[in-house]
């Protein structure tokens, strides 16, 4: 009968690889993971204006001429530090032009 040796250093090289690998692929997921969040945080914060502006005219007959109307007076929060947000208003019955961009 023959016996084949079991190759330790093979399988020692393999596990030190695959533990250096690992740290790097969980940061590259982590990373990704974070940017999507940071737009769907975005998204809603850009919803959630236009959502306060359109009950604005709904119940005032009129879009607000700024943002901070909105903050004022339908509770719309927005992280400054995150975010830029372009109000730009165009006239009472018209929509105004909502741009939420990253800082």
């Amino acid at each position: 009968m023959v016996f084949r040796r079991s190759r330790p250093l093979g399988r020692l090289i393999l596990l030190l690889l695959a533990a250096c690998l690992l740290p790097v692929v969980l940061s590259l997921a982590a990373r990704g993971l974070g940017s999507r969040a940071d737009e769907e945080s975005l998204d809603l914060t850009a919803q959630a204006i236009r959502r306060a502006a359109v009950q604005c005219y709904a119940l005032e007959g009129a879009y607000p001429a700024n943002l901070s109307h909105l903050e004022e007076r339908y509770g719309v929060q927005v992280d400054e530090s995150r975010f830029f947000v372009d109000y730009q208003y165009v006239a009472a019955n018209l929509m105004p032009d909502i741009t939420v961009l990253p800082r």
